[in-house]
C-alpha cells in the first residue's frame, strides 16, 4: 500500500495544506532505505513485497545481487499491469547479465488469501499495509502470513498514532486507514503475533520526532520479525493460487548458457588481446635494446598499449603462479589456467575444462584444448610500431 506520495511526508492527508514536518529524506524513502539495509545485512535469496502498490520499493530491491525470486501482491491489479513494465529487463542487464537469476512476479489478490507459490520466502515486507485492513482481514493477517507463508523474517511497518498531533488537525493520515495505533497497540499486537508463531520481534522506526518531542517516538514505527530457527517452512502443502498473475520477467544472469558465453567470449578475447599486445610491447623494447634505440615514449601523449584495471596483491600472486602466454612462430598462445588467474573469468567461479566447453565454438584453442590461440601480429599493429 506505500506510495510514494504519502500524505505524512510533507503534508497531511494528501490535501493541499501548508507542509509541515519535513522529513529529510522523505519518509518513504526512510522505510525503503530501511528495508534495503535489511536486505545488504542478511542477504535474502526469495523476497515479498504484500501491499506492494506502485512496485516503487520492488524496484529498489532487483538490483540486489543476492535476491533471485521478487515477488509483488496488490489488490490493484490494472495498477500492476501498468507498473510491472518497468520492472521489466532492459538493454543494459542483456550487456552486463547478473551472477544469479532473477524472478520477478507480480501477483493480484488480497494478502489474506493462501497462496503456495508464496511458501519458502526468506522475506516478507508489509510497508504501511495492515492499517489497509479491515477488522476481518487484520483478524486472519497473521495466520496467513506467519502460520502459512512462516518465511525466515517479516518487516511490517504502520502509522505511530502518538506522532499525529503533531501534524495540524489530523486524526487518520490516509481516507482509506482503518486504524492508526499507538506504539503500545502495535506492540501488543506484534508479540501476540511472534509468540502464536513462534518468531522473535524487535521495535524501531523512521521519521524522528523534532527536537522537545522525543516522547512520541518514530512517526512510522516498524516491527523485524524473524522465525524461531531461521529457516522458512518447507512447502509440503497442497498447491493453492489464490492470485492472479498480472506480471512476470526473467532476468539474464550468467547461471544461463548463452549468457555466460556471451560474457565469457567477451572477457576472453580482451584479455588476449591485452596480453597479445603487451607481449608485441616487450619485444619491442627488446628489440630497441638490441639496437641501441631510444625507448618508446611512455609520457602522457603515448598511446595504450594495454588496458584493464589494477590488480591486488592476491591477485597479483595468483596470475605470477599461473602459465605464462607463449609464442610459437607467429602464433600466440594464452594457456586458460591464465586466463582463469584474472579476476572477471576468476570471479565465474568456472573449472578450465567449463570454460573450454563454453568457448570452443567461438575462439580457436590449442591442439590440446589448453591455451586460446590467435595471431600474434594483427593489421593494426603498425599504429604501434611493432
Amino acid at each position: 500500500m506505500e506510495e510514494k506520495d504519502t500524505q505524512c511526508d510533507n503534508v497531511v492527508d494528501g490535501s493541499a495544506s501548508a507542509p509541515v514536518i519535513q522529513f529529510k529524506p522523505p519518509l518513504y524513502r526512510q522505510r525503503y532505505q530501511f528495508v534495503k539495509d535489511l536486505v545488504d545485512l542478511h542477504q535474502p535469496k526469495k523476497v515479498a513485497d504484500l501491499g506492494c502498490g506502485d512496485t516503487s520499493l520492488i524496484r529498489q530491491l532487483k538490483v540486489f545481487p543476492c535476491i533471485e525470486l521478487l515477488i509483488g501482491v496488490d489488490i490493484d491489479g490494472d495498477k500492476l499491469r501498468w507498473k510491472g513494465e518497468k520492472l521489466a529487463p532492459v538493454l543494459g542487464h542483456f550487456l552486463q547479465p547478473r551472477e544469479l537469476n532473477l524472478t520477478i512476479t507480480l501477483y493480484c489478490g488480497s494478502v489474506v488469501e493462501r497462496d503456495s507459490r508464496l511458501l519458502g520466502l526468506d522475506l516478507i515486507t508489509c510497508i504501511e499495509l495492515i492499517e489497509h485492513l479491515d477488522s476481518d482481514d487484520l483478524a486472519r493477517f497473521p495466520e496467513v502470513v506467519f502460520g502459512y507463508l512462516s518465511p525466515s523474517m517479516v518487516v511490517i511497518s504502520t502509522p505511530n498514532s502518538e506522532f499525529n498531533p503533531l501534524f495540524p488537525a489530523v486524526t487518520l493520515r490516509d481516507s482509506d486507514h482503518k486504524f492508526e495505533w499507538t506504539r503500545m497497540e502495535f506492540q501488543n499486537w506484534a508479540s501476540h503475533a511472534a509468540n502464536l508463531y513462534n518468531y522473535s520481534v524487535e521495535f524501531t522506526g523512521v521519521g524522528a520526532p523534532p527536537a522537545g518531542a522525543e516522547s512520541v517516538g518514530f512517526c512510522t514505527q516498524i516491527g523485524v520479525f524473524r522465525k524461531n530457527g531461521g529457516k522458512a517452512a518447507e512447502s509440503c502443502v497442497l498447491e493453492q493460487h489464490a492470485y492472479k498473475v498480472v506480471f512476470t520477467a526473467s532476468y539474464p544472469s550468467l547461471q544461463q548458457e548463452r549468457f555466460l558465453r556471451l560474457v565469457m567470449v567477451s572477457e576472453v578475447s580482451r584479455q588476449v588481446e591485452s596480453l597479445r599486445v603487451r607481449y608485441l610491447r616487450r619485444l619491442k623494447e627488446q628489440r630497441d635494446k638490441e639496437l641501441g634505440n631510444e625507448p618508446a615514449d611512455t609520457g602522457p601523449e603515448a598511446p595504450m598499449l594495454c588496458f584493464g584495471p589494477a590488480f591486488t596483491e592476491v591477485e597479483r600472486d595468483r596470475i605470477k603462479k599461473s602459465p605464462k602466454p607463449f609464442c610459437v612462430g607467429n602464433k600466440f598462445f594464452v594457456p586458460l589456467k591464465r586466463l582463469l588467474a584474472y579476476p572477471k573469468l576468476n570471479r565465474l567461479c568456472i573449472s578450465e575444462e567449463r570454460m573450454r566447453s563454453v568457448i570452443a565454438s567461438s575462439l580457436i584453442l590449442s591442439c590440446d584444448g589448453s591455451a586460446v590461440v590467435v595471431e600474434l601480429y594483427d593489421y593494426f599493429d603498425h599504429l604501434f610500431d611493432f
